[in-house]
């Protein structure tokens, strides 16, 4: 997937207004999730994405330990543009949706496997966001 599809593909599913704030999300959602992940984790999923929004991603993961809600809350901080917690959450799945469709499918394995229950349940899954609080 090109730049501006992923950022479409965020920007649409999460019901944004504009393309600079999707973008914005994007790059939040992949720099604390490239604080998660350990090991060359990050470096792998940065070679499926494009250019302008892979280096969000570190070439190697810290590995850091926070629940999901720790998660979302980076994330806010790290977007901007007013963005509350919930907000973070719904764009975070997002991008993840929007990762699912464009990287293969044995690199989102990868990411999931270094991911705890309570991230798969949220953050990972495909249901709408309402369907989890």
């Amino acid at each position: 997937m090109k730049e501006q599809e992923i950022v479409a593909a965020v920007r649409r599913t999460a019901g944004l207004e504009d393309a600079g704030h999707a973008a914005d999300a994007t790059r939040a959602t992949l720099t604390v999730l490239g604080q998660r992940l350990a090991g060359g984790e990050p470096g792998d999923l940065a070679g499926q994405l494009p250019a302008g929004i892979k280096e969000a991603l570190p070439e190697t993961g810290e590995g850091a330990s926070f629940g999901v809600e720790e998660f979302y809350r980076r994330v806010m901080d790290a977007e901007g543009h007013g963005c509350t917690q919930d907000g973070a959450r719904e764009h975070a799945r997002a991008v993840v949706a929007a990762l699912k469709a464009g990287v293969s499918e044995g690199e989102f394995d990868d990411l999931a496997q270094q991911l705890p229950a309570d991230y798969r349940d949220d953050l990972l899954s495909t249901a709408p966001v309402n369907e989890h609080r």
